[in-house]
């Protein structure tokens, strides 16, 4: 579907994904998209390359795929199964697949279980991967020991706990976690539908956390004493920093807008008292915001000038081109479409692009193969 463009460079019209939960083409603009509303004349855009291609299925058959994280040069991909609660390597080479061992105490229902994982900042010397995962009673933050040198199946350690307590729910568990530039923990919560939790800064709903590698609130933290660093979330499933280490997250939206955020220490994101961009100067506006047909925005990752966003709902990659932390022109889309719900993007460095699919999360249609990871070039 051809770009629909703006009438004004000053304000874009948006149509963003759904908000209820998870809730062909090469490329152009599939679905009317909102960018922030200030700076963003052609000539102020950055050096982005603003296209991406499909350089090759890496890797079938995998089953409701959420978190994904590279191993160290040619170690692989590590990838979690939200509905099995294992985590498995893939041969980026080969696709060939081992599953490496159950995380113990994950409890899928609706669409929590096993979600996000990182490695550790000092993954070379400990081999620690961290994960965030919905247990019977909260979500929680574990790390366990991965050992290849053990037999298939048996690879993870016993989990140590290092944060529980983060609220759970059928809809709306957040889960993305991400080691920063600054060598911190961060991860995004949802309000699992209660939506006094986002504004209730003492509460772990609706919110981006950040924290020591041990699980303690991080030094520097807006709250003293507290692991929130921002709050006013709905459901935060994407986080990814530019070169200059400034902070993005991707939000689900109710019934009108989802966001792409520039995260700042103590920020107030509005939910549920604003939805997308607002007059009231209490909150913090989006960079982009889309209809909820649109999008529906999981993971995110940051190459070439630009945050790239995976739609679940939207069925299509996101193109955010920044100039600081503003929108520099309208979002594009790609792959509309051809590939069903996308879930997880990740940089695989330079112009390089991991892309999960997720078609086998009860809300998709799965085809032959599914779900996959895809490797992307951005040119």
């Amino acid at each position: 579907m051809p770009a629909l463009l703006a009438t004004t460079a000053l304000l874009l019209t948006a149509a963003c994904s759904s908000g209820g939960g998870d809730g062909g083409s090469a490329g152009g603009n599939g679905g009317t998209t909102s960018a922030s509303p200030s700076k963003q004349a052609a000539g102020q855009a950055p050096p982005a390359k603003g296209s991406v291609e499909v350089v090759r299925t890496v890797a079938t058959g995998l089953n409701t795929p959420w978190g994904l994280a590279a191993l160290p040069g040619d170690g692989g991909l590590l990838v979690a199964s939200r509905d099995k609660g294992t985590i498995t390597r893939v041969d980026e080479r080969t696709g060939a697949k081992t599953e490496l061992g159950t995380v113990s105490g994950v409890s899928p229902s609706g669409e929590g279980g096993l979600l996000g994982i990182a490695l550790s900042p000092g993954y070379a010397s400990d081999h620690m991967v961290y994960a965030y995962f919905t247990s019977a009673s909260d979500n929680r933050i574990v790390r366990v020991l991965y050992d290849p040198k053990k037999p298939a199946g048996e690879q993870l350690g016993a989990p140590d706990t290092i944060f529980k307590g983060i609220p759970k729910g059928v809809i709306h568990n957040g889960g993305r976690i991400a080691f920063g530039p600054d060598g911190m923990l961060y991860a995004g919560t949802g309000e699992t539908g209660d939506r006094g939790l986002a504004q209730d800064t003492k509460s772990l709903g609706g919110k981006i956390l950040r924290l020591t590698p041990e699980g303690d609130p991080a030094p520097g933290n807006p709250f003293p004493g507290s692991p929130v660093y921002s709050y006013g979330h709905r459901n935060v499933q994407g986080l990814a920093w530019d070169p200059q280490q400034r902070l993005f997250a991707s939000e689900f939206g109710q019934d009108t807008w989802d966001e792409l955020n520039a995260i700042k220490p103590g920020g107030d994101y509005g939910w549920p008292k604003a939805e997308g961009r607002s007059s009231d100067g209490t909150y913090q506006n989006p960079v982009a915001q889309w209809h909820t047909d649109d999008a529906s925005p999981s993971g995110i990752a940051y190459a070439e000038g630009s945050v790239w966003m995976a739609g679940l709902k939207g069925q299509r990659l996101w193109r955010i081109p920044l100039k600081g932390t503003e929108a520099s022109a309208d979002p594009q889309s790609f792959l509309t479409g051809t590939y069903g719900r996308l879930r997880t993007v990740v940089s695989a460095g330079g112009d390089r692009l991991w892309l999960t699919t997720s078609n086998t999360d009860g809300r998709g249609s799965p085809k032959s193969g599914d779900d996959r990871i895809l490797e992307l070039r951005v040119r």
